[in-house]
């Protein structure tokens, strides 16, 4: 496969396998070789296998826009991305400080909202928030943790400094892809993990499993957990089957759970069955129809009224969503230097905000340079990038900006860090995102490894499978690995 990298372009991009054209970075140069090693028949076989792993395990996701709403195989590209056990350890160090300012920011507008009064925050960005949940104010969530797990998105500039895109705190999606492309990785390389000393991160479901217990209404030695899920047409109901499979605990949809005397029960064949802690992958809209949605099918009547008696505990808490609100995202930097007195050591991508009369003016003028936003949209949806857009897309845009500008943000077209992947026979730089994940329970742990997504089309920004992306195993260093490379 020599020729495969011979032309490879870096462009004008930060690459993250090659400092220059023909020079691999330390930590990537034994991959490298190996890869240049292989012949083009042996790449394809792997490729095959790897597809049929896939295929076999039944690793899918919808797209809610496709017209046939088929399932589909998640793209998985072969060669990996290799992040160094020191650069790892920054980025862990700056998730650690995002996750505990989130969680105390969370606690206090449910609570003192000190950092409304102090004007560190305008309350109104608060109390207009679409997920913000004032029913729940004064409400003591179990072990005082509001965001159990949390996916947060980063991305590198073009001098290769990881920046925070934005956080996911309600039902972050994507972690069982990080499992399973290093089973299928193992399997197709299975020598390559012995020379690099990748760190591992099979134990994920044993980790979220200890939070979910911790969490568990006080005196139950061994609570029973389990994981609620819309149902198989969700697009990641993938991931909930695999998640509860791992733990060893039920998936169970809204209709298999009953509220009696203010707690849940499962249903099963044997009877009711008390249910102490729910991972929920619902949003707080579709969770209990006698409080949020009254439409909703797909929750448990009586569950709010189970949760704050404190007879059931969830994870991530209701109301979580505020703080991942775009709006609010923007004053995360602010945050951790109220509750930490710290300054982030992941700091955020440059955000205006529309409701501001200065920022709003400098969107509707700059929309061709600009991302545009909306707030509590997830997955690609609601976004335009500027620079890929047509002047009838930018009007409409202007149109939803002027009427709702608390719902949009705008951020700079930050030039996405490129990867080498292989397309049409050939390897071409992809743009690619990271998104780490965290757990907050009686500690914060994080994965070692994250979701690489990768925008498999040519020149796009948008790594979002619902948007044509895909994925690659990421792979962090041991320390003392990166450090002798």
């Amino acid at each position: 496969m020599t020729e495969f990298f011979a032309n490879y372009d870096t462009g004008e991009f930060y690459d993250e396998m090659f400092a220059a054209p023909g020079q691999a970075r330390p930590h990537y140069q034994r991959l490298l070789q190996r890869f240049t090693e292989l012949t083009e028949g042996e790449f394809d076989r792997k490729r095959d296998l790897a597809a049929l792993t896939l295929l076999r395990q039944g690793v899918t996701f919808t797209v809610y826009s496709d017209a046939q709403g088929t399932e589909r195989i998640f793209p998985f590209d072969l060669i990996p991305r290799i992040i160094s056990g020191e650069e790892w350890k920054k980025v862990e160090r700056g998730l650690e400080q995002r996750i505990t300012a989130l969680n105390l920011f969370l606690h206090d507008i449910y609570h003192g909202q000190s950092i409304l009064r102090d004007g560190v925050i305008p309350k109104d960005y608060v109390w207009q928030a679409a997920h913000f949940r004032p029913e729940f104010m004064h409400f003591n969530v179990p072990q005082n943790i509001y965001i159990h797990i949390c996916g947060t998105d980063l991305v590198r500039d073009r001098d290769g400094n990881f920046l925070v895109l934005e956080d996911n705190a309600r039902c972050p999606s994507g972690v069982s892809y990080v499992v399973q492309n290093r089973q299928v990785m193992r399997r197709v390389f299975p020598n390559l993990f012995a020379q690099h000393r990748v760190r591992p991160v099979e134990d994920y479901s044993q980790e979220l499993l200890n939070v979910l217990r911790y969490i568990a209404p006080a005196g139950k030695a061994n609570p029973t957990v389990v994981l609620l899920t819309p149902g198989i047409h969700n697009s990641a109901y993938y991931e909930h089957s695999f998640l509860a499979r791992s733990m060893g605990i039920e998936i169970v949809e809204g209709r298999d759970l009953t509220a009696r005397d203010g707690k849940i029960f499962m249903r099963t064949t044997k009877g009711l069955q008390p249910v102490d802690v729910i991972y929920r992958r619902i949003d707080d809209d579709f969770l209990d129809p006698k409080v949020f949605r009254k439409d909703s099918g797909l929750g448990v009547p009586g569950l709010v009224d189970a949760y704050r008696k404190g007879n059931v505990s969830l994870a991530n808490s209701i109301g979580t969503g505020t703080a991942d609100d775009k709006v609010i995202y923007h004053f995360v930097p602010k945050m951790i230097r109220y509750y930490l007195d710290q300054d982030a050591i992941l700091p955020n991508v440059d955000t205006y905000l529309a409701t501001n009369e200065t920022d709003r003016a400098f969107i509707l003028d700059n929309l061709e340079k600009l991302v545009v936003k909306a707030a509590n949209e997830s997955g690609g949806y609601g976004m335009l990038v500027g620079s890929h857009s047509t002047e009838a897309e930018r009007e409409k845009f202007r149109g939803r900006i002027r009427k709702e500008p608390r719902n949009y943000i705008a951020q700079p077209i930050i030039p996405l860090s490129r990867s080498p992947a292989f397309d049409e026979g050939v390897i071409r730089g992809r743009h690619v995102d990271l998104r780490p994940y965290i757990l907050s329970g009686e500690k914060i742990k994080i994965i070692p490894g994250a979701l690489t997504r990768v925008a498999l089309c040519e020149g796009s920004l948008v790594v979002n499978s619902s948007q044509g992306g895909g994925s690659k195993d990421t792979w962090v260093l041991e320390e003392e690995a990166a450090a002798a490379e």
